[in-house]
Parts: C-alpha cells; sequence; structure tokens
C-alpha cells in the first residue's frame, strides 16, 4: 500500500488525531506498515462503546464540618467514618466465617509444585486444620484469657494462614517474623513480644532460632513448630538447650485428639503485633486490633463497591509477605467473599508461571515489579516500529481511561495487548499497588496495556495499611487517591519546611477505625505517633489536589523509601561517609522513583591535596575537585568505610558528584546551628543529581 493510498482510509472525521500522527511519519514507513495502520484506524473507529464506571469525580474528598483542613471520603453521606461493610463481620475471625459460608465450602488455599497444577483445600478443611492447631496450643498451656502472642516465622503457604486463623479462633495475636529483619532484631522481637512458641517453615529458620537460644538471648522460647520435614538431630539440639521441636502434622494431631471450641474475640482485642524494619535502632512493634483490620477491609470493598466485588470465582495470588498488613488487607477481603487464594511457589523468578497457570483475578503489586514489568514490555518492543505500535495503542487506550473507561476488549488489547495480558494469566480483574510510589508514565502505561481495575493506595503499617486509595473512574496518576471511608485525612503545617496547611500542604495525618493503638511496651514511641486527640503522625509530606485527591511530595524527617520500599535514613550515611579522610561534606539524596542513592561531597581541603598525591594525583584543589579519578577513588573509600560500618547495599551511593565550595550558613545551605538544609540542598544541586541519574542510565 502507498502513503496516499493509506490516507484514503483515514478521511474519518472521528480520526483527526490519528492522522495528524501518521503525517509526522516517513513515506518509507508508511508504506512497510500502511495496510495495518488503515485496519487498526477503521477498528478504533468502529470500536464498541464501552460502559464508564459509576462515580462523581468532582470532588473525591469533602472538609470535615467545624476541623479545620481535615478531609473525609466522598463516599461517605455524614462525618461518621465506616466501622464495618457488613453487620455480622466484626472480627477477623468472622471474617474467615463468613467467606467459609458463602464459599459454600469451595477451594481456599492453593499450591503447587513446579510444572504441576494447583491443588487446594477447601474453606471446612483450612476451618478444622485451624481449630485442630489452636485446641493444641490450648493443651500446651495457652490460655486466651490473657495475652498470648504466637511467633509465625515463614513465607506465604497455606500453614501461614491456617495458625492465623487458629489465633484469631482462640483469642491468641499473631506476631509475624521475616528474613530481612536480621537475625538480631529477629532475637529482639522474640524477646518483645514474649515469644515461647514459633511457627517455622523451614528447618534453617529453626536452627537460626536455636543459636539464639543456646547463646542466652532468647531464654524464654521454649517450642518450634516446623511445617516442613527435618532431621533427629534438630529434635536432639533442642533437647540440649530446653527447645521442644515438633511437625506442623504433630500439632494437628495433638489438636483432633483434645478438640475444644473456638473462644472468639472481640472487636477491641489484638489481632497482630507487627514489627516495623524501621531505618534506626530496634523494630517498633505495631498492635493492630481486630477492629483495625476490618475497618480497612471494609473500607476497600465499599471504595470499591460499584466496579468490583469478589465472589467465589475470584482468584488471588499470594507472592508480597504476609508478614506485612498490605498483603494480609488484600487476602482479608478475598477469604470474606469465599473466594481463592494461590500462593507462588516461593520463588519470585517463577512468579510469572505462576501467574499464568493460577490465573489470578486479583492482583496486588509493588513498584519494584511494575517497574520491571514496564522495562520488560518495552525491551520486548526490539524495534522502533514496535515500540512506535506500543505508544500509538496506550495513548488511543489512555483517552478511555481519562473518561473513566477500562476494558481489554478494544482493538488495541486484541491486537497489541493480549500477549501482555495473558502473561498474567489473562483473568486479571484488579491490581493495587502501594507500598512506594509508582512512576506516573509506569502506572499509566500499565493501565492501559492490562486493561484492568488498576488501584494505587497509600499508607503504612500504623494505620493498619491504607489510608487513601484511587476511586473507581478516576484513572489518572500522580496521585494517591482520596481517604477511606474509615479514616479522615489533615495536613499539618510543617513551619521549617515552608508546608502550610492553608496552602493545602503539610505533614499527613491520618484519624479513623484504622489507627493503630500503639507500639508494644513502647509508649515514648507511641506518643510520638499519637497526638492526644488520636491524630497518627505519618511523617510525611502531602498536598491536596484541585479534585481531593492526595499527593504525598516530601518527608519531613528526611527519612523516604527508595523504588523498591527499602526505607533510609540520610543523616546516619551521611555520617558514616564523614569518617573518610578526603571527605568534609557530604549531602546523600534518593527518589522515591530511583532504585539507589547519590551523593554530593564537598572533599577537605586541608588533607585533599596531601591524599591525592598518595594516589599519584597533583593539581589545585578546585583541579582536583574536577579530576574524575579523584572522584572514583573517594567514592571507593566511601564504600569500603560504609562496608565496614555495615550500611547495607541500598544505604551505600552509587555515584558522587565534588563540590569546591562548602555547604555554609551564607550560602543558605546550612542553618545557623550548622545543620544541613536538606530541601535547600536538594534544590541547590538539582541538576547535577539529575545528571548523575541520568548517566546510570547509560
Amino acid at each position: 500500500m502507498q502513503a496516499h493510498e493509506l490516507f484514503r482510509y483515514l478521511r474519518m472525521p472521528e480520526l483527526g488525531d490519528v492522522r495528524q500522527y501518521v503525517r509526522t511519519l516517513p513515506t518509507n514507513t508508511l508504506m512497510g506498515f500502511g495496510a495495518f495502520a488503515a485496519l487498526t484506524t477503521y477498528w478504533y473507529a468502529t470500536r464498541p462503546k464501552a460502559i464508564k464506571p459509576p462515580c462523581d469525580l468532582a470532588m473525591q474528598s469533602v472538609e470535615i464540618e467545624g476541623s479545620e483542613h481535615a478531609r473525609r471520603s466522598s463516599l461517605l453521606s455524614s462525618d461518621e467514618l465506616l466501622t464495618y461493610y457488613y453487620d455480622d463481620v466484626r472480627t477477623v475471625y468472622d471474617i474467615f466465617q463468613r467467606g467459609l459460608q458463602v464459599s459454600n465450602n469451595g477451594p481456599c488455599l492453593g499450591v503447587r509444585k513446579p510444572n504441576e497444577p494447583y491443588e487446594w483445600i477447601s474453606y471446612k478443611e483450612v476451618s478444622d486444620r485451624a481449630e485442630y492447631v489452636g485446641s493444641a496450643l490450648l493443651h500446651r498451656g495457652f490460655k486466651p484469657s490473657h495475652v498470648q502472642y504466637i511467633g509465625i516465622f515463614s513465607q506465604n503457604r497455606p500453614e501461614w494462614v491456617i495458625i492465623e486463623q487458629a489465633c484469631y479462633a482462640f483469642s491468641m495475636v499473631v506476631v509475624p517474623l521475616y528474613d530481612t529483619l536480621g537475625a538480631e532484631a529477629i532475637t529482639y522481637i522474640v524477646n518483645k513480644a514474649d515469644l515461647s512458641l514459633v511457627f517455622c517453615d523451614k528447618p534453617d529458620k529453626a536452627r537460626l532460632l536455636l543459636t539464639s537460644v543456646e547463646k542466652g538471648e532468647t531464654p524464654i522460647l521454649n517450642t518450634i513448630v516446623i511445617m516442613d520435614s527435618f532431621g533427629v538431630d534438630l529434635v536432639e539440639r533442642g533437647k540440649k538447650c530446653g527447645v521442644e521441636i515438633f511437625s506442623m502434622r504433630e500439632i494437628e494431631e495433638l489438636g483432633r485428639a483434645h478438640r475444644q471450641k473456638p473462644m472468639p474475640p472481640k472487636p477491641e482485642d489484638l489481632a497482630v503485633i507487627c514489627f516495623t524494619s524501621g531505618t534506626t535502632g530496634n523494630p517498633k512493634g505495631a498492635m493492630i486490633t481486630h477492629q483495625n483490620i476490618v475497618s480497612n477491609t471494609s473500607a476497600f470493598v465499599k471504595t470499591t463497591e460499584k466496579s468490583f466485588m469478589p465472589s467465589s470465582d475470584d482468584v488471588l495470588i499470594s507472592f508480597l509477605p504476609l508478614a506485612h498488613m498490605f498483603e494480609r488487607i488484600v487476602e482479608c477481603v478475598v477469604l470474606c467473599h469465599g473466594a481463592r487464594i494461590g500462593f507462588f511457589q516461593g520463588d519470585i523468578r517463577l512468579l510469572m508461571d505462576d501467574l499464568k497457570t493460577l490465573q489470578p483475578t486479583v492482583f496486588p503489586v509493588v513498584p519494584r515489579l511494575l517497574n520491571r514489568m514496564f522495562d520488560k514490555i518495552f525491551g520486548q518492543a526490539d524495534t522502533s516500529l514496535k515500540r512506535w505500535l506500543l505508544d500509538f495503542a496506550s495513548k488511543r487506550k489512555e483517552a478511555e481511561l481519562r473518561s473513566g473507561i477500562v476494558r481489554n476488549n478494544s482493538f488495541w488489547d486484541k491486537v497489541i495487548f493480549r500477549k501482555i495480558q495473558a502473561s498474567l494469566g489473562g483473568r486479571v480483574k484488579l491490581m493495587i499497588t502501594g507500598a512506594a510510589p509508582v512512576s506516573a508514565s509506569v502506572l499509566t502505561f500499565l493501565r492501559t496495556a492490562l486493561g484492568c481495575q488498576f488501584y494505587e493506595g497509600y499508607g503504612q503499617t500504623e494505620c493498619t495499611a491504607g489510608c487513601s486509595l484511587s476511586l473507581p473512574g478516576d484513572w489518572t496518576a500522580g496521585h494517591v487517591g482520596a481517604p477511606m471511608p474509615c479514616n479522615a485525612i489533615k495536613l499539618v503545617d510543617v513551619q521549617e519546611m515552608n508546608y502550610l496547611a492553608a496552602k493545602g500542604e503539610g505533614e499527613v495525618c491520618i484519624k479513623g477505625i484504622n489507627v493503630f493503638r500503639g507500639y508494644l511496651k513502647d509508649p515514648e514511641k507511641t506518643a510520638e505517633a499519637l497526638d492526644k486527640d488520636g491524630w497518627l503522625h505519618t511523617g510525611d509530606i502531602g498536598k491536596w489536589l484541585p479534585n481531593g485527591t492526595l499527593k504525598i511530595i516530601d518527608r519531613k524527617k528526611h527519612i523516604f523509601k527508595l523504588a523498591q520500599g527499602e526505607y533510609i535514613a540520610p543523616e546516619k550515611i551521611e555520617n558514616v561517609y564523614l569518617r573518610c579522610e578526603a571527605v568534609s561534606q557530604v549531602f546523600v539524596h534518593g527518589e522515591s522513583l530511583q532504585a539507589f542513592l547519590v551523593g554530593v561531597v564537598v572533599p577537605d581541603p586541608d588533607t585533599l591535596l596531601s591524599w591525592a598525591k598518595k594516589k599519584g594525583f597533583e593539581g589545585s584543589y578546585q583541579e582536583l575537585c574536577r579530576n574524575k579519578d579523584v572522584k572514583k577513588y573517594i567514592l571507593e573509600d566511601m564504600v569500603r568505610i560504609g562496608k565496614e560500618s555495615g550500611l547495607k547495599s541500598f544505604e551505600q551511593v552509587k555515584d558522587i558528584v565534588l563540590c569546591a565550595e562548602m555547604f555554609s550558613i551564607e550560602n543558605g545551605l546550612l542553618t545557623p546551628t550548622l545543620k544541613a538544609k536538606r530541601p535547600e540542598l536538594r534544590k541547590y544541586f538539582q541538576s547535577q543529581i539529575d545528571e548523575l541519574y541520568a548517566n546510570a542510565k547509560m
């Protein structure tokens, strides 16, 4: 087909924007794919009209009368916050019992072995096994009348949920442990939460716990239950230090022989102690109640009720850590409606294979995975034509998104995006992301490519999981949605950073039924997080957008997250790097959309010349600061000192720029007390920072 023939197909008035786009292309390109483009535009013009989700987007949050700067969800008809969605669901125990009823004893939890299909256990079997485990705990002396903490040190798997439900059935409290905490933090948690019993999935984790007992660090721990098979040597090792080792099967058989009726909790009872990894010092144990969890679950259901209501036909893929509240809330939503949960094989590298086999309808993700998906999609588009088609098709569907339309049956889906959707199993109806910010361009593209409802939320452990969420029909990116129906949000002045609530900017504060009770045995930290009026101070700086949504723009205490969700305390890192001989001042910078840190370093004028001479470099102070090899040696020295000081890999800067001008009060980069003015430093060195990140991508 010749170029002039192509334009014959493009004379329809509806295709003005398409015509403009095509006219910019070279003639030989048009000849190469002219027939396809003509067919494409024809099908686009004659596409069926999609249904727009019902949602009033005029104002997504409304001010609370009599409460300055506070807003609530526009989904509520009054200032009274949502506590329960279902009248008969007041605790997490009730959540599962409702799922048991509405599922008609259908499949509940599924696992698979490599290259095999998923195998499922029913809701009734999960309920029975949970009661066996709980009864065994009672038989071994645990008493629901007291607060009893039970440790779970495991990857996601059916036993995790069974043990959790066992605790809820008999009014006990779950304390999750996870690998990335490190051995020292795990020892701290065992003692802080008085964990006498811990369930482990692997023998290696049991060995780690036994080591702490043998060293006398965790004298309270006396029982370990292991889910996988293990040898007699482990039992003997336990006996020597006073720890009994049982298999999961032995515990279930013990409970079957001494089965007791459940002793359900009350809404105000503790359900979980969720220890946050933090950035400095020991982990803090957030005390989460049953009411906290049910209200957060109810708020999600309320927000999505008109566009997505789970049923027993739905399937969740479980791979995000159950030790974190984000995954737990999603699973509560699924279990409450009798749907299924399929667990990944335990290896993230096999996740795509699990997705194709399971064919989930609900898929919670984190930004790191979204970025990988985005990079892989465009990485496979290995020609300029393929990349053009991806971009063109995405823009066509993005126009639909702006009108609130979400679908996966358009011509573009059938021709361009079908393989992408099939890679996730082909049945995904709902995705939700949180835990760290995601690029607006990445989120928008994936919303168009995947053709499902794709929510972005914001929150933290201390408000159970989420406090704001996208509303159905608003699929714009660059914000974290409106307040969830279970809580109100207000912005509070942070005058030292020039963020004022009167201007719609300030520290994000949350008040509602989902806000935690406090930190376990730590009234001082609790008082720092919760003020006298019950507002949770997040430390994040937010901004209200004109349509009532919230945008996170900064961090109050200079503690921030990288793209993968790791918390960074820059002052701690800077203090480590100041130990380097050639370093006088350093500014460590990171961004929520970047995976690593960069730094601005002012070399020590008194020692740089002599230090450089040892390395074989000559020149003035300014000349040395411009020398790339000098920069290389200083960076290597910083990384060495950082490693010796125990910095994690993500806490190390990947590149630096040398600056010959000292940070000072005079140039506005230091306070009168000689503290770094971080917002000013960021603005002052923005061009150098941008160049460091740009060079890293080359």
